[in-house]
C-alpha cells in the first residue's frame, strides 16, 4: 500500500530526473512511495528519460502532456493520478529539500486534523540560500500582496513545496483555477473552510543543472492568479487579459496612425491599414505570451499560422463591431456612445471566442 506520492512537474529537466529519483530513494527509506513526473512535452526529452527509469523502477511514473502547459495544471493532473493517501509536490530542479518529505508525511499521519504540511523558507530554521537582496525583497512583496488580497496566514505563500491529504485535494480540484506557478495559493484560497496546516523549515537550494524558469511573465502570472481568485467568477481572467491587451492595442493603433498620417503625411487609408496590422500584431504576440501562455505557440511556422488566423478573426470582429454599432445607432436610434460601446463589446467577445478556438485552441 502506498504511503506517499511525490508529484514533480517538469519542463526541460532531463539532467535532474535521475538525481531526483536517487535522492527520493535515499530520503524516503521505510515509506512506500512513488514519484509522478508530469512533463509538459519538454523538447530536451525529459519524459523519455523518466520513462527509461520507469522501466527499471516501478515507483517511477510519467505523464507526458501534449499541447498543455503550466505548472499548476501539471501539479493538479499529477496529484489526481495517484492512489496514495498523501500527495507531495516538489520542483524538479533539486532546489527543494527532499529530506523534509518524511517529516511532512509524518505530520499528516500523526495529526488527523491537519490538511497540509508546507515547506517554508521563512520560519525559524528556514532560509533562501543564495538569493540576492532583490529576489528576497520581491518574495516578501509577493507574500504581503497574497496576505492582503487573499487573507492567507502563511509565512511562505509562494512555496511550491508541500504535502496534502489526497481526499482534501480531490475535493478542491473543481474549484482550482490552475493559473500560473503558485498552486499552493490556489489550494489555500479555493477552500470554503480554513485549511489546517503546519509549516516546516527548509533551506532553498541553488539550481545545479538546467535553467531557471523565473521571468517577468511568471511575476505577471502571479498577479493574474490573485485576480482570478478574487474576481475571476465575475469576469473570467482570460477574457479580462484579452480585453486589457486589446485596449493597449488600441493605443498602438492610434500611435502608429498618428506617425504615418499626421507626421509622415501619408494617406489616411494607408495609415489606417498599417496601424491596424501593427495593432493586430502587437495584440497577437502579447496574447501569445500572457493570455494563452499555457497554449503558447512556438516556432516560426506555428507563429505565422497563428498570426494569420488571429488577423482573420479580428477582421471579422471589426466588421461585427461596426455592424452592430451602426444598426443600434442608425436603425434603432440609440445613443452614439452606447451604440459604439456595445459594438466594441460584441467585437471583443467575437475576437476572444474565435481566437481561443481557431488561433490557440487548434494547437492544443
Amino acid at each position: 500500500m502506498l504511503d506517499l506520492a511525490v508529484v514533480v512537474p517538469t519542463f526541460n529537466e532531463r539532467g535532474n530526473v535521475a538525481t531526483v529519483v536517487a535522492r527520493l530513494d535515499s530520503a524516503l527509506t521505510g515509506l512506500n512511495w512513488e514519484v509522478v513526473f508530469v512533463d509538459d512535452d519538454s523538447p530536451d526529452g525529459t519524459a523519455r528519460v523518466a520513462r527509461e527509469l520507469a522501466l527499471v523502477d516501478p515507483r517511477v511514473r510519467v505523464i507526458q502532456r501534449i499541447g498543455r502547459r503550466g505548472l499548476s495544471t501539471a501539479c493538479i493532473e499529477g496529484m489526481c493520478a495517484t492512489a496514495a493517501p498523501i500527495v507531495a509536490v516538489m520542483d524538479g530542479d533539486l532546489q527543494h529539500d527532499e529530506t523534509l518529505l518524511p517529516r511532512m508525511a509524518a505530520a499528516l499521519r500523526d495529526d488527523p486534523a491537519l490538511d497540509l504540511a508546507i515547506g517554508s523558507r521563512f520560519v525559524a530554521g528556514g532560509g533562501t540560500g543564495e538569493w540576492d537582496r532583490d529576489r528576497v525583497a520581491k518574495s516578501a512583496l509577493a507574500t504581503r500582496i497574497a496576505a492582503l488580497v487573499l487573507g492567507t496566514r502563511l509565512s511562505d505563500p509562494m512555496s511550491g513545496f508541500f504535502a496534502i491529504r489526497a481526499d482534501v485535494l480531490r475535493g478542491l480540484v473543481p474549484k482550482l483555477g490552475g493559473i500560473g506557478f503558485k498552486i499552493l495559493l490556489d489550494i489555500m484560497s479555493a477552500s470554503t473552510r480554513p485549511l489546517r496546516f503546519v509549516e516546516l523549515p527548509y533551506v532553498f537550494r541553488s539550481r545545479a543543472v538546467g535553467e531557471s524558469k523565473l521571468d517577468h511573465v511568471v511575476a505577471m502570472e502571479y498577479l493574474i492568479a490573485l485576480y482570478d481568485r478574487r474576481l475571476g467568477r465575475i469576469v473570467p481572467v482570460r477574457f479580462a487579459m484579452f480585453s486589457a491587451i486589446g485596449a493597449l492595442g488600441a493605443g498602438i493603433h492610434m500611435s502608429v496612425l498618428a506617425l504615418f498620417y499626421v507626421a509622415a503625411g501619408l494617406a489616411f487609408l494607408t495609415g489606417q491599414i498599417v496601424a491596424t496590422f501593427a495593432a493586430m500584431t502587437f495584440n497577437f504576440f502579447l496574447n501569445n505570451a500572457l493570455t494563452y501562455r499555457d497554449r503558447r505557440l512556438r516556432g516560426a511556422r506555428a507563429l505565422l499560422d497563428g498570426w494569420v488566423a488571429f488577423c482573420l478573426v479580428c477582421s471579422v470582429g471589426a466588421v461585427a463591431n461596426v455592424g452592430v454599432a451602426a444598426f443600434l445607432h442608425d436603425v434603432r436610434q440609440g445613443a452614439w456612445a452606447a451604440s459604439a460601446l456595445l459594438g466594441v463589446l460584441v467585437g471583443a467577445v467575437w475576437n476572444y471566442a474565435l481566437s481561443s478556438r481557431f488561433t490557440w485552441g487548434r494547437y492544443r
